[in-house]
């Protein structure tokens, strides 16, 4: 117990530590500016002590929302020379300067979660709320799937899964030229992606500059389009909760609502047979990933119970295969590495929604398993960015903001 209340101070102090005034970095060095979905789960960490704090970190994150209404996976209010890539290569035109992609659209489901703490805020996110979850149909469902899909590994928030490395495979890289990668600088490189996968990162950020950050030109021709069951999956939740906010300040919840069948009718798009989960799949040829990710967990968290039982035994047989729950890629499979990014390790804010949905569902008993494996991997390897499967060892960044407010709000609040 004691080991558990200092974890819960240590918690506090990485939040505090990396607390910028009006936001939160997702740790100091490797990820110096304000994360997108970084910062919505850091409000439910702050949430727990600071109120007011939890508000405003989510509350700035909009006030760089786009015109178009995309909120920017990274925000730039300080000085980038030291990090890379910064504004100079995205060339967003935008201020504050930002990347000109988004990030897995959390936000709203945390705001309904913090809604009832002042709800005159609540409100006041609603409409800026809604223009996002507008911009993902039209600018990331282009071909009209009922689907969303990613313009840019990052836009994920997985950057270096396998399921994107067929859609990648074929770029154009012959202008990257020369580049200094700082994460390496700060982070084993054996944890990272290879700079073979940075050269496409960077490719695909020049396509975008090249068409001017333009929706309708990148959602038809980006030479990278890949349809994401976790993006929909989350779009869909936060779909949902949108909708709750805007029913309890009486606001006509209809075109929402038709968002929500589209995407719940949609998602069936994912399942695949073959490897009986919800896999991502390439928008133009419709070819499937060959493998299962944490993500095909992620359908009961978005609201969709149709292969409820073929996701709970996926999870079983994953289970019988490392000591933690839940690896970022199936360990069964070749191309799992433990301690590399997204290929292996696993991630509190994954296991959070993966157990929440599965708690919505009924399978609480899974829930809590996860929940209990996560308080686990924290005690172990501390306040990592990620963390071994096998052996629970920290992987990537130290003193992690989102997995500090993991702890403070759900891995580690059942046993404070």
């Amino acid at each position: 117990m004691d080991n558990e209340r200092d974890l819960g101070l240590k918690a506090r102090s990485i939040l505090l530590d990396n607390d910028r005034g009006d936001y939160t970095v997702p740790t100091a060095d490797l990820y110096p500016f304000q994360w997108n979905w970084d910062s919505a789960f850091v409000a439910l960490g702050w949430a727990e002590f600071d109120n007011d704090r939890a508000w405003r970190e989510i509350e700035v994150l909009f006030d760089a929302q786009w015109p178009s209404g995309m909120v920017p996976h990274i925000v730039f209010w300080t000085d980038a020379a030291t990090y890379f890539p910064g504004p100079d290569v995205w060339q967003a035109g935008q201020s504050p300067a930002s990347s000109g992609i988004s990030q897995p659209p959390v936000v709203a489901t945390i705001v309904r979660h913090l809604a009832s703490t002042d709800p005159e805020r609540a409100a006041a996110l609603i409409k800026p709320l809604d223009q996002w979850h507008q911009w993902w149909h039209s600018a990331r469902d282009a071909y009209d799937l009922g689907v969303i899909a990613i313009a840019h590994p990052w836009e994920s928030g997985r950057d270096n899964l396998p399921d994107w490395d067929p859609a990648l495979a074929g770029l154009d890289t012959s202008r990257v030229g020369t580049y200094q990668r700082r994460d390496t600088d700060l982070v084993d490189a054996g944890m990272r992606p290879h700079k073979a996968d940075y050269d496409r990162y960077l490719a695909l950020v020049q396509f975008g500059v090249d068409n001017r950050w333009d929706d309708e030109l990148i959602g038809r021709n980006n030479p990278f389009l890949v349809a994401d069951p976790a993006i929909s999956a989350v779009l869909l939740r936060a779909e949902r909760d949108l909708a709750a906010l805007m029913h309890d300040n009486g606001l006509d919840t209809g075109p929402v609502e038709a968002r929500i069948a589209r995407l719940a009718e949609g998602y069936e798009r994912f399942w695949n047979p073959d490897v009986g989960a919800y896999c991502a799949f390439d928008v133009r040829s419709g070819v499937h990933a060959d493998a299962a990710t944490s993500a095909s967990f992620l359908a009961p968290y978005g609201g969709v119970t149709n292969h409820l039982d073929e996701t709970v035994d996926l999870l079983r047989a994953w289970a019988e295969k490392t000591r933690f729950l839940v690896p970022s890629f199936d360990p069964r499979d070749d191309r799992y590495e433990p301690d590399r990014y997204w290929r292996g390790p696993i991630w509190a804010v994954v296991n959070y929604m993966i157990a929440t949905g599965l708690a919505d569902q009924g399978a609480g008993d899974w829930a809590e398993r996860i929940r209990i494996s996560t308080r686990d991997l924290i005690a172990t390897g501390g306040f990592a960015e990620s963390f071994n499967p096998e052996v629970g060892s920290g992987t990537g960044g130290k003193s992690f903001s989102w997995t500090a407010a993991m702890w403070l709000s759900w891995a580690g609040a059942n046993a404070a």
